[in-house]
């Protein structure tokens, strides 16, 4: 007689990995990558965060403009994370935690720059052709590797209170354009959005254009401010409402 218990059909469902990974389950995988980051942030009771995104290209070491862009993300990361309330000291919850894409250059500044103030803060990296491996200096149980980007993208958005972000290509101008639209269509409440370095962005996007061509409302101008200095980043996030914890329940 045949063994029936050697047949894949009869492997508990939760341990036959090539069922996981078939097509049929994409829609149960893609709920895994929701539960498995939120399991995480709630039992480290981060309840906020403010997102930080900028080019994986820019370094320390990378000539004048690149070394100072890099300190300005990791020096205002540790700006917030003492002052918007992500410190253990202040409660049981962390507030506006700093949240990254995970990976090197403006994320692994901002990442740093939360671990100089002593502070938690998390990486969401993205698993793509030529992998990035997490900066080190990701809180340990708060880094994250997501295979969807839609799923990536919603655990940035469902905490974030405020919206930082430095030079940086494609990707950081999806997550910019993003959030920018959730807060234009109403699909979530605004948040501040800052962008660092005015030279860069006037001469990348001419949001003034769009304007008067009529593809975006006046008003819409007024979603974002553009700064260039760190402290005036955290002014304008504040002046903009930003929520600063308590860690209180």
């Amino acid at each position: 007689m045949t063994d029936l218990t050697k047949d894949e059909s009869y492997q508990l469902a939760a341990l036959d990995q090539e069922f996981i990974l078939g097509d049929s389950m994409r829609g149960a995988r893609f709920m895994m990558e929701y539960a498995k980051a939120e399991a995480h942030m709630r039992a480290r009771r981060i309840r906020s965060t403010i997102v930080v995104f900028g080019s994986a290209r820019i370094r320390e070491d990378g000539g004048d403009w690149q070394a100072k862009t890099y300190n300005a993300a990791r020096t205002f990361a540790q700006i917030a994370s003492e002052r918007g309330g992500a410190l253990a000291d202040r409660g049981p919850w962390h507030d506006n935690v700093i949240v990254t894409g995970g990976g090197p250059g403006i994320m692994e500044a901002a990442n740093r720059g939360a671990q100089d103030a002593g502070a938690l803060s998390i990486g969401l990296n993205i698993s793509v052709p030529h992998e990035q491996a997490p900066n080190p200096f990701i809180t340990p149980q708060l880094s994250f590797r997501f295979h969807y980007f839609a799923m990536r993208k919603m655990h940035f958005a469902m905490r974030a209170r405020a919206l930082v972000i430095f030079p940086g290509g494609f990707g950081t101008l999806d997550e910019l354009f993003e959030l920018l639209t959730l807060s234009q269509t109403g699909k979530a409440p605004a948040i501040p959005v800052v962008l660092y370095d005015r030279a860069f962005w006037t001469r990348i996007i001419n949001f003034e254009a769009l304007a008067e061509t009529g593809m975006i409302s006046p008003q819409d101008l007024g979603l974002f401010d553009i700064v260039d200095d760190v402290e005036e980043a955290w002014e304008r996030l504040t002046a903009r409402g930003l929520l600063v914890g308590t860690g209180a329940s």
